[in-house]
């Protein structure tokens, strides 16, 4: 199994420096690559147990930080805090990694990310896999993240971190163990001359403040029923979600009835993606796909 990856970085349009991580496919570059696309305050770290094994399977897996989050740059103007600007990125990100189409894997926001792609640029993508996200959300889910995402935080030791994360994430892995809490902080926090500090632009909440209208989820119906549309799709979904409730995952289904689906569970939003079920899941749907 592939475990390591290379650096990259690039410049955005707007002259950001963003960042990803680049894995080699074992065995060459037969198949198409994997780009895997993060949630709203998470980072590339989050892929890095799912990444070796896509890598393993013979397939390049490039998975950046979006704009505010992890090692790429902060952006001055928190209106560019949303999709159709992430998705920009991976545009150029593309053009500027030689990866001029790919199998995406989006959670969350990634998933959003992915969405918008379809519309902006839809031969880009061969495949994708939508982890935890749709075109409709349940508004429990969003009010549970509201509810620290962006929020100031004093964290002084990694023990505060630690009791920060297992708050914010308890409903989503009520069976996590020490060390899977520990793996957990370490993906949210990084470390500033020796005080753990949250990965992320606190300032990247602000464009979900505002509760989305009927033209905005009128828009996203669109881009999912366009994603959906002559491509292959797997659909991932916690079974203790409180994101995507099973419902909301069985109108996806209703829209897209070729696509496959796979629930995970004992957890919530979103799966890590290195349960059994999800990596299973995975690895079919990759043999199926270019």
């Amino acid at each position: 199994m592939a475990t390591g990856f290379t650096e990259r970085r690039w410049t955005s349009r707007d002259g950001l420096s963003l960042y990803a991580r680049d894995y080699a496919g074992a065995g060459g570059e037969a198949r198409l690559p994997v780009i895997c696309l993060h949630g709203l305050t998470r980072n590339s770290k989050d892929f890095e147990g799912v990444a070796p094994i896509i890598a393993g399977l013979g397939r390049r897996v490039i998975v950046p930080d979006v704009r505010g989050r992890g090692q790429s740059d902060r952006d001055p103007s928190p209106a560019n805090y949303r999709p159709p600007i992430y998705a920009r990125d991976v545009v150029e990100m593309m053009a500027a990694l030689h990866a001029p189409r790919a199998v995406f894997l989006g959670t969350s926001m990634g998933g959003l990310i992915t969405m918008t792609l379809a519309a902006l640029r839809p031969n880009a993508i061969a495949a994708a896999i939508l982890n935890d996200v749709g075109p409709a959300i349940a508004p429990e889910g969003v009010a549970r993240i509201l509810g620290y995402a962006g929020k100031p935080v004093e964290i002084r030791s990694w023990d505060d971190a630690a009791d920060y994360v297992r708050q914010a994430y308890a409903p989503s892995f009520p069976a996590y163990d020490a060390e899977q809490w520990r793996d957990l902080t370490r993906r949210t926090f990084r470390d500033k001359n020796g005080v753990p500090v949250l990965d992320y632009d606190p300032a990247i909440s602000a464009a979900l403040r505002k509760p989305p209208g009927r033209a905005a989820r009128w828009i996203a119906a669109f881009l999912f029923r366009r994603l959906a549309r002559g491509r292959p799709l797997l659909l991932i979904r916690g079974e203790l979600s409180d994101l995507i409730t099973a419902d909301l995952a069985a109108r996806m289904k209703r829209t897209a009835p070729h696509a496959q689906s796979c629930v995970v569970p004992g957890v919530g939003h979103a799966p890590a993606l290195t349960e059994p079920a999800a990596i299973d899941a995975i690895a079919q749907f990759l043999r199926t796909v270019p």
